[in-house]
């Protein structure tokens, strides 16, 4: 780690065109050797069926020949955005003659602890270099050959264009003790990011001597307000369950006004479950719809990460607000209504990273956004909230240039 920490002081001083050409040679081979990272990931797929991975985290865990083309085309996405350092935040001058400039600058190393998740190997290092930094990456036994195979890549395609490949490491060879030693680099590693579980994330925060940006776990919330229509109901809440159910901007609660249930209800289960979802429903859900399983008080704070999705009548607006005050991992909430009032009073009130109207929860997205990946999506307040993308990944300093001046 601390050689990562030397490369930093090189890769924070790159050019714009330096950065991109890194880019660009990591995502050349990324294409190039597609067929290899397929075959490492399918032991990695091996081992985790062998070991009882549930289908979400395979999902997670897999990367097929599109998936590793969308991986390279994520980075040169990240290739091509402006360059977040050196931007200048602010600027004056004082009554004393002093010049004062705010300009962003690269934290310097990023650590990040993750699970079963190969994309984000590639995701946090394009993102990293390209704002500056050098990373330090443990992405868990469950990917360790598809994101040996990766970081290989990685390294070879900044060593082939003159840029320390020290700027890209893994500790994932160390195991748990890696793991233990990164949240322990204080002085060395400036920032840590965990992705995955409620477990990882908590554990993270609460071991780790690096201070943390913490990622959260997707209770993430759809509210079908009493004007609710019922087509766009049924296409979002469709979507944001189902066009990829492991990932954490599916929606796992669905709560629906009582003025909307006699008429949303029964089609929206019924197209769920030709879509192959269970739905959990609470009493007022399985008296107007068949095949729902009863809910239980467990249903209403689990992140599924399956095709699983538990639905609750609520009397009105106040207490579906309630409902995801208490539930919510703050993550992303969706309001589907026709009234404005209704709208603007959910995107005002509801306290989390992203929320929305009349929308797929799907859209929190780094890569949706506009900032070509992400680093994660920040359920915190502070220095970062939702996804995190380039500018998230610098700090500031402040320049002074003065003539001479003393202070009185």
């Amino acid at each position: 780690m601390r050689r990562a920490k030397e490369a930093s002081r090189s890769v924070g001083l790159l050019s714009d065109a330096r950065k991109r050409e890194a880019l660009l040679a990591i995502a050349d081979a990324i294409d190039a050797h597609a067929a290899e990272v397929v075959a490492a990931n399918a032991l990695d797929l091996e081992r985790g069926r062998e070991n009882g991975l549930s289908d979400g985290l395979l999902d997670r865990l897999t990367l097929d020949a599109s998936r590793v083309a969308a991986l390279a085309a994520a980075v040169r996405d990240v290739a091509d955005l402006p360059d977040p350092v050196g931007r200048m935040l602010d600027e004056r001058t004082l009554p004393n003659g002093i010049r004062l400039q705010k300009v962003s600058v690269p934290f310097g190393v990023i650590g990040s602890i993750y699970e079963a998740r190969p994309n984000v190997t590639v995701d946090i290092a394009a993102l990293a270099l390209r704002s500056g930094n050098a990373v330090v990456l443990r992405g868990g036994s469950a990917a360790l050959e598809s994101n040996r195979a990766l970081v290989g890549l990685i390294r070879g395609a900044l060593n082939g264009v003159g840029i320390d490949p020290e700027a890209v490491q893994t500790v994932d060879d160390f195991g748990r003790d890696g793991a233990r030693a990164l949240m322990a680099a204080r002085g060395v590693v400036d920032v840590l990011v965990p992705r995955g579980s409620a477990q990882l994330i908590e554990t993270v925060v609460t071991e780790s001597a690096v201070p943390v940006i913490e990622t959260g776990a997707g209770v993430v919330h759809i509210f079908l307000d009493a004007s609710a229509p019922l087509e766009r109901s049924r296409d979002i809440v469709v979507n944001a369950k189902v066009q990829r159910p492991s990932v954490c901007n599916a929606v796992e609660t669905v709560l629906v006004h009582q003025d909307a249930a006699d008429r949303i209800v029964r089609p929206l289960v019924a197209a769920l479950q030709d879509a192959g979802v269970v739905v959990h429903g609470d009493a007022e859900v399985a008296r107007r719809a068949e095949g729902v399983v009863p809910a239980v008080a467990d249903d209403w704070a689990t992140e599924h990460m399956s095709l699983e999705l538990s639905m609750r009548v609520v009397p009105d607006l106040d207490d579906a607000l309630d409902h995801i005050r208490r539930y919510s991992t703050h993550h992303t909430e969706s309001i589907i209504t026709d009234d404005e009032a209704s709208a603007e009073r959910f995107l005002a009130e509801v306290d989390s990273a992203v929320v929305m109207a009349n929308a797929s929860t799907r859209f929190t997205d780094g890569g949706e956004f506009g900032f070509g990946a992400e680093v994660g999506i920040s359920t915190q307040k502070l220095h970062a909230r939702g996804p995190m993308g380039l500018p998230e990944l610098t700090s500031t300093k402040w320049l002074a240039r003065g003539t001479g001046q003393v202070r009185p």
